[in-house]
């Protein structure tokens, strides 16, 4: 079921809704939490662009901590800002090479005109893919009734892993604009 939020009383559209108020899914709604993880890859590959090295990768985490927030108010979890950044932090620390990657994707961003594109560039995408990665993990562990507390990292390294590749095909293709592929 959608749920339009906003106001329409005394609209002149047709049906009362205006065409760009925002319809928002109603939690436990398949798709809820895809919007959730989708809004939050975008905004990760964009912070990769930001030419600032190590920027992005302090920012990156913020961005994940905020998609875990979101998403423990879409299942009703309750949220620990603290709680979340080190289990965010364990679980990527666990694919050591993908993290030692971004963090020299985020480096070369030093080296004017190539290095900055080419950073930029790597970051947006590596970026996006590890965002979407986290959030598929926890959205599959808050579906089977799980919680931050009981949350462990060492569970979810190899589904972890399986997100991170989808994960670049997401990013490459939302990087293309093809928004079919990132839904």
């Amino acid at each position: 079921m959608k749920k339009i939020v906003g106001s329409t009383e005394g609209s002149a559209f047709r049906g009362g809704v205006h065409p760009g108020a925002m319809v928002r899914l109603e939690p436990g709604t398949p798709g809820a939490s895809g919007g959730i993880v989708k809004t939050h890859v975008i905004a990760s590959m964009a912070i990769g662009l930001v030419p600032l090295p190590l920027f992005d990768v302090v920012a990156l985490v913020g961005v994940q901590v905020k998609m875990v927030h979101a998403l423990c108010n879409e299942y009703g979890v309750p949220f620990r800002e603290n709680l979340g950044r080190s289990l965010i932090a364990s679980l990527i620390g666990g694919m050591l090479p993908t993290a030692t990657t971004a963090s020299l994707a985020s480096i070369i961003k030093i080296l004017p005109g190539f290095g900055t594109l080419a950073g930029g560039a790597s970051m947006a995408i590596l970026g996006g893919a590890l965002s979407y990665a986290v959030g598929k993990v926890f959205i599959h562990h808050f579906e089977r009734g799980g919680t931050l507390i009981d949350f462990a990292p060492d569970r979810y390294r190899d589904r972890l892993r399986d997100a991170f590749v989808e994960g670049r095909g997401v990013a490459v293709a939302a990087r293309e604009g093809d928004a079919a592929a990132t839904e």
